[in-house]
């Protein structure tokens, strides 16, 4: 390694005089990358010409890496043009992408070019790297997902594109003060994304409000109301080690410079002269605006509108560019070349507004335009909780949305009449099932039920999800159409969650598999299990597992301050604050803990596993027990973490802002991770995915794709407890009929919470919500106290189990070695074979 000077305070390696500017925008050797990074930091500024500090290295070097995406990107839109396959389009709210720097120099295969580049100029990758911010276009699970997703269809040269929008402020950053969860503006747009490539030939116009006006010919036409733009922002998605280079297309909305009132400005009257600026601002600037207030609704409908339109004016305008001989296109040919999916209920506006471009704009009939948007449109379900399946006043959809109501009333109409033309035994159940919901105090569309009946397929997202759904949610419809339901079980990108996070793990693995192809084919981990009892092996394993754990100490020191012990047993749960996640019946199992280890004697307590529980997540805005159970862990964390006589063997650390970067340090660092929903709640969940990967053994509920994992890594690699789905409804009975007996120990921890050890703060309308027999809030819906003791005891199981090291690393080896089903790649080719019929499609 060079030597550096500092100059102007700013570290200079002394070679890095001797590098030349020059474009190289296809470099590979390190002083040609090194010499295009100075480029960019001289020729595409941004900052002032003295400054080259790691933050200008970053946007220098990402800009370096845009270079050879660009050139991909454009070799695949070509090839693809050219070919003309049907292509995949991803509809979708969130896209939760994590970092883009380390992803595409990884998936590019060019990280040791680009960190010795680097070196060259002064600096470190890794340092680098920390510059960037996540984009905040996503929330959990479900944008993850989509991030996943995206990045398989790349690695398996899929055509296909995302569709989402561009939220300046993304959902929240998270802060921890003592007065629990603050929600400040995510600042990933502040300066600006070098990732990002705006389109302005890509502009379509998204209209609300207005009317319905018949012509003479008896079509109809959408006027009047307010039109903004949708202008496309272009996201570059690399594949691994493959020349395809595919898109995810994000919108922002404008107004145009004609919709600027100049007179009104001159005259003083400032916001008016802006309003519809103003309001186009409003669409792409937070991500779930709150929804309590009309206001709140209406602008959510709006922004899925406004992705609906955008995206499917796009697809149809991709779709016209390719004409037959005779200069036409058949309309019935769209399915064949166009696949839309609706990931979750949000874009569910699809639908009608398909219908509306393909017979208000282009001129089908009802039974053609419907013939190809229920081939070309299907529906990926991810919830069975009833809050989550969106229903949306008929009165403001007709308000904002005039032609897609009347579109959706006349779809409900001609399901209705198929019912009892061809199901007279389902005529009882038509209020079920139908689109609208005509209840007078509260008039609804049901979108769940608008995607079902409109989509040629609806997936489930784990095996019991989907057996929930044929078995209850969707029964009805399945007897109507049983081929219409399917299963793919979720999956995760091992690019990202293990070769990039866990490089000593991985370099682990391709040893001892003798080959890296596991990257791509994640069945091959399974070889893993012929060496799981090798003492070679396992102490190669247990370095890796405790170099994470070192960085993660590292990492939570600087974020709160905490120092924890890397011998201490690393437990982690990190997703969205739910209360079917029941972040509550694991803070509530540690105040239990710290309990018995106050009651212990010193030489008692010397006997027990040392552990580090670890939570984060963010708790939605206006979710008040959310927000009260994030307070309880900081809480419960600054009495345990300060308490001399326990703290050797217990630590409660609460994690601040929870995103995609923050879990690429927390999950390879994580030995015991908790996935303990309530069960038949959590449709899936992928994070319980990332953790197996990363050789961490769960504690966990029969829910999910729990119960997958626990079938792949073997029984006795898992620690379960808790109701089953089946016995829920049976319990919840019980519960209200005065049945439930609780545990001594369960009243023990929650009397504890009450005695105020913990402070001050009024826990009682988060306890009330444990108690009672029922009623709205009471009556413990989720069943934490029917799972507590099973809880306790397994987690005595853990301690056990992590004293004897052998044992525990051989779990570990175990939970990586089954995690093969897991991959995203297999999931996406199940889509692409199963619901999308596509084909790869690989730029030669």
């Amino acid at each position: 390694m060079e030597t550096t000077t500092k100059v102007n305070g700013v570290a200079k390696s002394k070679t890095s005089d001797k590098i030349p500017v020059a474009a190289h925008p296809l470099a590979e050797d390190p002083t040609d990358i090194a010499s295009n990074i100075k480029y960019h930091a001289l020729y595409s500024p941004h900052f002032s010409p003295v400054k080259f500090e790691p933050e200008q290295a970053y946007y220098a070097a990402a800009e370096s890496v845009r270079d050879r995406l660009i050139q991909q990107w454009n070799e695949t839109y070509l090839h693809y043009h050219k070919v003309d396959p049907k292509q995949t389009y991803y509809l979708s709210m969130e896209f939760l992408q994590g970092r883009a720097l380390t992803n595409a120099i990884g998936n590019l295969d060019i990280q040791d070019a680009y960190a010795s580049a680097l070196n060259k100029l002064g600096h470190e990758l890794e340092e680098i790297t920390e510059q960037e911010k996540d984009m905040a276009l996503g929330n959990g699970g479900l944008g993850r997902l989509a991030s996943c997703f995206l990045d398989s269809m790349a690695t398996l040269n899929l055509p296909a594109w995302g569709y989402g929008l561009r939220y300046r402020y993304g959902l929240f950053k998270q802060r921890i003060s003592k007065a629990g969860q603050e929600e400040m503006a995510e600042d990933w747009l502040e300066k600006f994304s070098p990732w990002e490539v705006v389109r302005h030939d890509v502009v379509f116009p998204v209209r609300f409000f207005g009317h319905v006006e018949v012509l003479p010919t008896g079509s109809r036409k959408w006027v009047g109301g307010e039109v903004l733009q949708a202008l496309a922002y272009d996201i570059p998605i690399p594949g691994y080690k493959t020349k395809n280079t595919n898109s995810l297309r994000l919108w922002e909305a404008k107004a145009s410079a004609q919709d600027f009132n100049l007179f009104q400005f001159n005259d003083g009257q400032y916001q008016s002269a802006a309003e519809l600026h103003a309001r186009a601002s409003q669409i792409c600037a937070v991500l779930y605006p709150g929804d309590a207030t009309e206001e709140g609704k209406l602008l959510r409908l709006k922004q899925q509108f406004f992705l609906c339109s955008a995206s499917l004016q796009d697809i149809i305008a991709r779709f016209k560019e390719r004409k037959d001989e005779t200069g036409v296109r058949a309309w019935s040919e769209f399915p064949t070349k166009v696949a839309v999916q609706l990931n979750d209920t949000h874009p569910t506006l699809a639908i009608p507004e398909l219908m509306r471009l393909l017979m208000d704009e282009e001129g089908l009939g009802w039974d053609d335009a419907w013939d190809v948007t229920s081939k070309t449109i299907a529906y990926t379900n991810h919830t069975v909780l009833p809050e989550a399946l969106e229903k949306w006043s008929q009165v403001v959809m007709s308000k904002l949305l005039p032609r897609h109501m009347e579109i959706i009333e006349e779809i409900d109409k001609r399901f209705i009449a198929i019912i009892k033309s061809t199901r007279p035994d389902l005529e009882s159940k038509i209020n079920d099932i139908r689109i609208l919901d005509h209840n007078p105090n509260k008039p609804v569309v049901r979108m769940a039920n608008l995607c079902v009946v409109s989509g040629h397929t609806v997936n489930g997202v784990a095996q019991l999800h989907s057996d929930i759904l044929k078995a209850e949610l969707f029964a009805d419809y399945v007897s109507i159409w049983p081929t219409k339901f399917q299963n793919k079980t979720n999956g995760i990108t091992p690019r990202r969650w293990l070769k990039f996070c866990s490089p000593e793990l991985s370099l682990i693995i391709t040893k001892w598999l003798k080959t890296d192809k596991w990257v791509t084919n994640l069945d091959l981990l399974v070889g893993l299990r012929e060496f799981a009892d090798n003492p070679e092996l396992q102490a190669e394993w247990d370095s890796a597992k405790m170099a994470n754990k070192q960085r993660l100490v590292q990492y939570i020191s600087r974020v709160t301050g905490e120092s924890i012990d890397p011998n201490s047993l690393f437990d982690i749960q990190v997703k969205r604050i739910h209360e079917y996640k029941r972040q509550l019946l694991n803070i509530l199992g540690a105040v239990y803990r710290y309990k018995k280890l106050k009651e212990m004697s010193p030489e008692e307590r010397k006997t027990t596993t040392p552990r580090t529980i670890m939570i984060g997540g963010k708790a939605f805005a206006t979710y008040t027990n959310a927000k009260r159970i994030v307070k309880l862990v900081s809480d419960v964390g600054a009495v345990v973490n300060t308490d001399p006589e326990v703290n050797d063997y217990l630590k409660v650390v609460f994690v601040p802002n929870y995103n995609v970067s923050v879990a690429e340090v927390l999950i390879p660092g994580s030995e015991l991770s908790q996935h303990i929903s309530t069960a038949g709640m959590e449709a899936s969940g992928t994070s319980n995915m990332k953790f197996a990967l990363n050789g961490c053994l769960i504690i966990g509920t029969l829910d999910g794709a729990n119960v997958e994992i626990r079938e792949e890594v073997g029984e006795d690699n898992f620690f379960l407890f808790g109701a089953t789905a089946d016995q829920v409804p049976k319990l919840r009975k019980d519960r209200e009929n005065g049945l439930f007996k609780p545990d001594p120990r369960y009243e023990e921890a929650k009397q504890f919470i009450r005695s105020k050890v913990f402070g001050s703060y009024d826990y009682e309308p988060l306890l009330d919500s444990l108690e009672g027999n029922s009623g709205y809030g009471r009556g413990d819906y989720f069943l934490v106290g029917q799972d507590f003791p099973t809880y306790i005891d397994t987690q005595a199981k853990v301690d056990e189990a992590y004293k004897d090291r052998k044992r525990w690393i051989k779990m570990s080896i175990l939970s990586t070695a089954g995690s093969g089903k897991f991959s995203s790649d297999r999931t996406i080719s199940q889509y692409a074979k199963e619901i999308w019929n596509i084909e790869a499609c690989p730029v030669p």
